[in-house]
């Protein structure tokens, strides 16, 4: 199958590709260095990423930032860069993509834990993570031809947690969290939120 990955750049991204590629075709999108440029917060910019790949069995998204901050540091600039960039980045791949992917093929996308268990400090993560599961249970139940769409919220990554001097406590090597991306693509639930 060809797979679109975006966000492969990414310590999920990454973990991910290497789990499907034993098996399918990937194509690497990111921000960053990738064979395939996109940034989501940009429309144009995700449209011109399905033109160029032209149809796919699934895409995946592990894109998107938020910013992480205390609630009366949050600036109308930071809720619209959360909003612009993780929620309505990964809505649009959504939208756009319906018609790039395969009959019967799915699309998933990335909320995280801080939508279920936030913290102090992710008030705008927590509305995009939260806003990312509702749109995507219902936009299951309008995927045309046999589409697939789910979502997937990790727990902190223990990679990042090391990256960020953190307690590892309760964190999971990316290397899992990637496969409940796996199991979105290759199994048969829609509508779910999957926690690794």
């Amino acid at each position: 199958m060809r797979i679109l990955l975006i966000g492969a750049t990414g310590t999920i991204g990454k973990a991910i590709a290497a789990a499907l590629s034993r098996r399918h075709e990937v194509l690497l999108a990111s921000r960053q260095q990738a064979p395939l440029h996109v940034d989501i917060a940009d429309p144009a910019s995700i449209r011109s990423l399905y033109a160029q790949v032209g149809k796919v069995g699934a895409v995946i998204s592990a894109a998107g930032q938020a910013r992480f901050k205390p609630l009366d540091e949050l600036s109308d600039a930071d809720f619209r860069f959360s909003l612009d960039n993780k929620l309505l980045g990964q809505v649009n791949v959504i939208r756009y993509g319906l018609g790039s992917v395969a009959d019967n093929g799915s699309i998933t996308i990335t909320s995280g834990v801080l939508a279920q268990q936030p913290m102090r400090g992710s008030g705008a993560v927590s509305l995009v993570n939260a806003g990312l599961e509702g749109f995507a249970r219902a936009a299951a139940l309008e995927a045309p031809r046999g589409l697939r769409i789910n979502v997937v919220s990790p727990p902190w990554v223990t990679e990042t947690l090391q990256a960020l001097g953190m307690p590892l406590q309760g964190g999971l090597p990316a290397a899992t969290v990637a496969q409940a991306y796996v199991g979105s693509v290759e199994g048969t639930a829609t509508g779910q939120v999957i926690s690794p």
